[in-house]
């Protein structure tokens, strides 16, 4: 064989050579800078801590001197992190589809569920720190609150009590997640979860109101209802309302997010 031969042969052979996959630990800080780096998602982060510190300083400037507590200013924060957090979950999905970038991501990283994964832990990570945050301004709004009214500051939220808080913001981080997954278009998706959110509990409330077996079931069936138990800041939870919380996330989040999963791994990237 001449040398020319080898040589092609060899060429031949590098070109069938698999490069390496990406690593999972490299595609999920990509979706985090891709969370940040637009002006939007710059400024939807921003507003993590820019509601947080609003939420504190109307409690320092209109609650009353008895309500300075950790509860009422942890009970402030956590309002406008129940729509934010959400609403960050959903448009890291859905940026995909809505501002057409879809076609290229998927085409770096051809094997979408660890592009989904990676946007999960990301989300989910962004989640968890904010709540850290908004927690720590909390703190700081107790604080300064109390100097401020000349009272002792009054810490009423364990840290039981706080790890349940941020269990339940990032189960609502991720409801919007899966909607975001299974619907793939961000104003759809966005009016999803609020109808989940917003209009889901007030019929379940009626319902319950009006048919005793729904309001004995309830805990089983309705996941507001049953996620709502860790915001209740009572302490250690019973078995029987972790079950709730375990049931009704398998119900409303795993299933529709495995609906979704499959769903995407099937459709067209345009």
């Amino acid at each position: 064989m001449t040398a020319i031969a080898i040589e092609a042969t060899e060429n031949v052979r590098r070109e069938h050579v698999a490069a390496p996959r990406i690593p999972l630990s490299r595609v999920t800080r990509i979706e985090l800078r891709k969370m940040f780096d637009t002006r939007s998602g710059f400024w939807l982060m921003a507003s993590i801590a820019i509601t947080s510190v609003l939420a504190t300083g109307a409690i320092i400037l209109f609650a009353p001197d008895d309500e300075l507590t950790y509860t009422s200013f942890g009970t402030a924060i956590g309002f406008p992190m129940a729509v934010i957090l959400p609403m960050i979950a959903v448009l890291s999905v859905t940026s995909e589809w809505t501002q057409r970038s879809g076609l290229t991501t998927f085409t770096l990283v051809p094997h979408r569920g660890r592009v989904i994964l990676a946007k999960a832990v990301s989300a989910v990570g962004v989640g968890v720190v904010s709540m850290a945050l908004a927690l720590a301004i909390g703190a700081i709004g107790n604080v300064v609150g109390t100097a401020i009214a000349g009272t002792d500051p009054v810490w009423d939220i364990s840290a039981v009590d706080a790890s349940h808080i941020i269990v339940g913001n990032v189960l609502g981080l991720l409801m919007g997640f899966t909607l975001g997954v299974l619907i793939r278009n961000s104003p759809g998706a966005i009016v999803a979860y609020f109808v989940y959110s917003l209009v889901l509990p007030g019929l379940a409330e009626l319902l319950a109101a009006n048919q005793e077996w729904f309001a004995d079931a309830r805990g089983w069936i309705d996941v507001n209802y049953a996620q709502g138990q860790l915001f209740m800041f009572d302490g250690a939870l019973t078995g029987e309302q972790w079950a709730n919380i375990g049931v009704t996330a398998v119900v409303w989040l795993v299933l529709p997010l495995l609906v979704g999963l499959r769903l995407l791994l099937r459709s067209e990237i345009k």
